[in-house]
């Protein structure tokens, strides 16, 4: 049963109230610690009324939260526990919570390859030697795409503290297409990851007065910067800031456009399941199969490169110059298999190639296993 935040602290205090041997509690008394404890934790000041304390006494007294708590009144008036030893915090966990921890951990155990997850692994090993006794061991069943040498995972942990901080950072960053790096200073609001990606968004120094996005695959360094530098967000909502966005390219002024695409059958169960986007709208079914979608997004590199991904299977209706768009990007795709087209623009030979990249052993593996199993297919009697 989930609890309101009022309601763990009202718990809580009583718990702690009747652990108290040195002082008898009378119901006032319980209602006057549960105000106070209301007003120091959430700024309360109305109080508490004797039906909710009443209420909260019986919920512990019963088997919904599986407190069982033994509450006894003394002389019809003075609240305690029957057991000195007894606590809600000291309730044994029975075979249903044992699983559902045993659960969680299977995906805590996902992101033991980010660093700011090092002390969770400290506690997911006690769990799991406690766990143990009472668990059997099961092969995985979980699988969960992850990449552990993602390039500028490392940035995560101290940008993730910097930005909590409000601490300005002071960053060296180059980009895919310059090879002069840049220098500036950033006042980090909110990590985002994107398919495996992570990106940094903030205000800096190169663009002020704009929220700016940098991919943390391609910072150099990163270090703090002077506490002074540090500017306060009053440029975006972080909670709200990409509601209107697939993936991560995106400007204050980005205004978000009604999209509506066209499915083919084959395509439509898939969009269908996974929807693109949390905007996403089923507008129209055909006989064939097909289906028709809206979306209200912003029109971005990812959302181009998200239809492109579906290729045949999709048709841009509306908006124009989306629809424009991707038709000029699949005639470039299209260019490059054409009948004049030797699947090597360029023409490369041996000498202009700038770097030979040596196969790892399991690729080369895979390659003598592939040339294998072509040489079987081409040998095997028809």
């Amino acid at each position: 049963m989930p609890l309101t935040r009022n309601t763990l602290i009202r718990l809580k205090t009583i718990d702690h109230c009747l652990q108290n041997r040195y002082r008898k509690w009378t119901l006032q008394n319980l209602i006057d610690a549960c105000s106070e404890a209301l007003y120091e934790y959430e700024g309360r000041k109305d109080g508490v009324s004797r039906r909710t304390v009443q209420a909260d006494i019986q919920l512990m007294r019963s088997e919904k939260l599986g407190y069982n708590a033994p509450i006894i009144v003394v002389d019809k008036k003075y609240y305690t526990y029957a057991d000195p030893d007894y606590s809600i915090t000291n309730i044994p966990l029975n075979d249903s919570d044992l699983h559902a921890i045993s659960q969680a951990m299977d995906i805590l155990k996902h992101f033991q390859t980010f660093s700011q997850f090092t002390a969770v692994n400290d506690v997911i090993s006690k769990l799991e030697e406690h766990i143990s006794v009472h668990i059997s061991h099961h092969a995985p069943v979980i699988h969960m795409e992850k990449m552990p040498l993602l390039k500028g995972i490392e940035f995560i942990a101290p940008l993730y503290q910097y930005i909590t901080q409000k601490q300005a950072v002071e960053i060296e960053y180059q980009t895919f297409k310059d090879e002069a790096i840049l220098h500036f200073t950033m006042s980090p609001y909110l990590l985002k990851e994107y398919r495996n990606r992570w990106f940094v968004i903030g205000s800096c120094t190169l663009f002020p007065g704009e929220a700016s996005t940098f991919a943390l695959d391609r910072i150099q360094h990163l270090r703090p910067a002077p506490e002074s530098c540090f500017v306060e967000n009053r440029l975006f909502d972080p909670e709200h800031y990409f509601d209107h966005v697939i993936g991560v390219t995106r400007t204050l002024q980005s205004p978000s456009c009604h999209v509506e695409l066209r499915f083919n059958a084959d395509q439509a169960p898939y969009v269908l399941t996974k929807p693109m986007h949390t905007s996403q709208k089923l507008l129209r079914r055909y006989p064939d199969g097909s289906i028709d979608i809206s979306l209200q997004v912003v029109h971005n590199y990812e959302l181009e490169r998200e239809i492109i991904s579906y290729a045949e299977g999709v048709q841009v209706l509306q908006p124009a110059s989306l629809r424009n768009n991707i038709q000029k990007r699949l005639q470039t795709a299209v260019s490059l298999y054409g009948e004049n087209s030797t699947g090597n623009q360029h023409d490369f030979n041996s000498d202009s190639i700038t770097e030979e990249i040596p196969a790892s052993n399991s690729e080369a593996k895979n390659d003598e296993n592939q040339h294998d199993s072509n040489s079987a297919l081409k040998t095997k009697p028809a």
